[in-house]
């Protein structure tokens, strides 16, 4: 993609902030921000509200101030920094990072169809349940989105996170789980759903139209749920159930964070940004022991708050700057919030952040020895690259490089997940996802140090639906290492309340050199998420990756040299 770009200096535009800077030889100066827009090839509009840059300039970015006062012209200093600013939501754009104006438009009639099943819903179950007439006509439920679609920061690949929210009388067990799942999956649009209710957060997983959804369940005390309900008036929390208050959870942070940032496009730039970064560093992903997408939306929204004023390449600098040096396990809360009365001391809890709807919480975390050491050692190569963000020879790329598995580590814990068919397959991998943790701490106690590679990958070789991880391990004193014990001891756990026959898993030692070359040759830059289906079993085929669809492996290549088929959006 490529931009066009226009810069609007209209002193009489009220979003323009002007501000006075004392420069070189106590000369006074008057500088109006910059508001630019983008406009990509593909027709999507970026306004990335850069400025005001001036105005308290030089607590928000000393180095500049320091080049001002060595002479430098500070008018061509703030067109630096918004050149390097536009040219990071170029980089950005150009890894697919921004959805298309007619995905967005997909997924807003998404969530309208869902808002219109749920409505026929409850009316069904009002009227199963023999209320009276008039609160069947009152009875409502409505959808509400979190996570990155919530806060505006999805991307083409990304799935909806959305809440089902319910009136008193629907039940998860029998409302949600029975009828409401029947009801989506009598529709054409819907496909590969399934219910996880074993989860710590029950919910459905499925597609419409093609779009990954995952929708919990919650209900409130009331007859009627308003369609833009407000999950922070303390009226529609009495008295809810455990599992309804950690479904809110979600929304309910989301919407804290979007009230508490003062400028909430550049809040979701940044966060854009970060994770995009963390998904290349390979430190993104909760179930692996890394920060989930609610961690880094609290740091950044923490580093707008600090730095209100800063411009997007500034706020990058800050974000690393702050956390490479952050006193962990000092809290990370907002501003606006109390700090807790107690600091939780488990060990999961190495770094933790606080949630910002409730000051008691803090988001969920499974970090454990190695994790902190991978997160932390992410921080601080991203301070050294950003603190000279201005300087001739800086280039986003190298700030944004794949972490390299391969060069870092000679040995990797091969994790390989099978079962009979693609719809066990599912329900395992995210079993045994969700216990990860336990799995990591062991391999640290025989170790010292692992590093749970998030990507997942597909073995060509076994007939059986896979998926595969390969976690990098430190040098040992000895090239055998003993998994039995930890092979066994995991299965124990795995066994212990999964309500279907499991599915099998594997663990190895695998030297790099042995690696497979869809791994040694895949750069973890679109995020490699494996998809199961071969559509002709009598060949032998290789993942194929594209550069559109950023989270996934969108169909196999047959190795004979044929071409590459690519599976319908229903794999």
């Amino acid at each position: 993609m490529e931009f066009e770009t226009s810069y609007c200096n209209n002193i009489n535009n009220n979003n323009n902030q002007g501000g006075i800077f004392v420069g070189p030889n106590q000369e006074i100066s008057d500088f109006i921000g910059l508001n630019s827009y983008l406009i990509c090839n593909s027709g999507v509009q970026i306004i990335p509200h850069l400025g005001p840059y001036w105005p308290q300039f030089c607590p928000v970015n000393p180095f500049l101030a320091g080049l001002i006062e060595l002479g430098f012209n500070p008018d061509v200093l703030m067109r630096m920094e918004v050149q390097r600013s536009m040219s990071l939501l170029q980089f950005m754009a150009d890894e697919g990072v921004v959805p298309s104006p007619e995905e967005e438009i997909k997924r807003r009639n998404v969530i309208s169809k869902l808002k219109q099943i749920v409505m026929q819903w409850v009316k069904r179950v009002a009227y199963q349940c023999q209320l009276p007439k008039n609160r069947i006509r009152a009875a409502s439920a409505t959808i509400l989105t979190f996570g990155s679609y919530g806060l505006g920061v999805h991307n083409s690949g990304s799935d909806i996170d959305a809440l089902c929210v319910g009136p008193y009388f629907a039940t998860m067990a029998e409302d949600f789980f029975v009828l409401l799942r029947n009801m989506l999956a009598s529709r054409p649009e819907v496909t590969e759903i399934h219910c996880i209710k074993d989860a710590k957060v029950p919910l459905m997983k499925f597609k419409f139209d093609g779009l990954s959804i995952d929708l919990p369940f919650a209900q409130l005390k009331v007859i009627s749920v308003p369609e833009n309900v407000d999950l922070l008036n303390p009226f529609f929390l009495r008295n809810i159930d455990d599992t309804s208050w950690k479904s809110l959870s979600g929304v309910r942070a989301n919407k804290s964070i979007l009230q508490l940032v003062p400028n909430v496009e550049l809040f979701q730039s940044l966060l854009r940004c970060v994770k995009f970064w963390a998904k290349r560093r390979g430190v993104y992903g909760n179930l692996h022991g890394f920060f989930g997408g609610v961690h880094f939306a609290v740091l950044a929204a923490f580093i707008c708050q600090r730095h209100p004023n800063a411009s997007l390449n500034l706020l990058i600098s800050n974000f690393f700057k702050t956390f490479a040096f952050w006193p962990w396990p000092r809290p990370v809360l907002l501003h606006g919030r109390m700090m807790p009365p107690t600091i939780p001391s488990e060990s999961r809890f190495l770094m933790p952040i606080q949630l910002p709807c409730s000051p008691n919480e803090y988001c969920h975390s499974n970090i454990t020895r190695s994790t902190f050491f991978r997160i932390r050692t992410e921080f601080l190569r991203g301070h050294a690259l950003t603190k000279d963000i201005l300087r001739p020879d800086f280039s986003w790329n190298v700030l944004f490089d794949p972490f390299p598995y391969v060069k870092k580590y000679a040995q990797f814990v091969k994790i390989c997940l099978s079962a009979s068919d693609l719809d066990e397959l599912r329900g395992w991998v995210g079993w045994v996802k969700s216990r990860f943790r336990s799995l990591l701490i062991k391999l640290e106690e025989l170790q010292g140090f692992c590093d749970p590679s998030p990507l997942e990958y597909v073995d060509v070789d076994l007939a059986a639906p896979n998926v595969v991880f390969y976690w990098g391990l430190q040098p040992s004193r000895s090239d055998i290492i003993d998994l039995d014990f930890v092979d066994e001891d995991f299965m124990k756990n795995m066994s212990n309340g999964y309500r279907v026959p499991p599915g099998r898993m594997k663990l190895s030692v695998v030297k790099a050199s042995q690696l497979p070359k869809s791994v040694t040759c895949n750069t973890g830059s679109k995020g490699v998420k494996a998809r199961w289906r071969i559509l002709d079993t009598s060949q032998r085929k290789m993942p194929v990756q594209t550069n559109s669809l950023p989270h996934d492996i969108v169909g196999f290549m047959a190795t004979n040299g044929g071409s590459a088929e690519f599976p319908s959006a229903g794999v």
